[in-house]
């Protein structure tokens, strides 16, 4: 199956004092670098980033990466908006699926990358699951290409794709054993 990293990192990051795309972790590594690389080390070999906020500045942290940088317009009306941004930008590619991951999940790994990826390989474009921690679902997601219109007439606000996983029986799968799937822009 094709699957395509599909980054969200358009948020203003108002919590975190600056745009989600600038913020860096403790060794100085841009969050948004880091992200495009485990994706990749999770076996996208495609990954494209959805950019607002800050997007000037964030062009120029990813200008060596070699990725696709789409901005969001309406970026400010929530993860919805970049969903959406991100899913038509992939609308003319060959990808079967996309696994779409946000910026700010400090602990995610390849790992966890790799497993939901892997639990939707046999559905291909039906594909539709979601890394789950202790139960609780969380990021990444896996959205194949026959749910993607489907996506983008439901998603709304910051819950994103929340209602249509729900609807349509997403697959979790279990990935507590790898990371805990903390998000630093929500709270726990």
């Amino acid at each position: 199956m094709r699957v395509h990293g599909l980054l969200l990192a358009a948020g203003a990051g108002r919590r975190m004092g600056m745009p989600k795309a600038l913020v860096r972790h403790l060794d100085g590594e841009p969050w948004v670098v880091r992200a495009v690389d485990l994706l990749r080390a999770g076996g996208c070999a495609e990954v494209t980033v959805v950019l607002g906020a800050g997007a000037a500045e964030a062009r120029e942290l990813l200008a060596a990466t070699a990725v696709e940088i789409v901005e969001a317009p309406d970026w400010a009306a929530g993860m919805a908006a970049s969903l959406r941004a991100g899913l038509r930008a992939l609308e003319p590619g060959p990808a079967e699926a996309a696994l779409v991951s946000l910026v700010d999940l400090p602990d995610l790994t390849p790992e966890v990358v790799r497993r939901v990826a892997a639990a939707g390989a046999d559905a291909a474009t039906d594909a539709l699951a979601r890394a789950a921690y202790d139960g609780r679902p969380g990021h990444p997601v896996l959205i194949g290409r026959g749910h993607w219109a489907g996506v983008l007439a439901e998603a709304s606000g910051d819950a994103g794709a929340r209602g249509y996983l729900a609807g349509h029986d997403a697959l979790a799968v279990e990935c507590g054993d790898l990371a805990t799937g903390r998000d630093v822009d929500r709270p726990q």
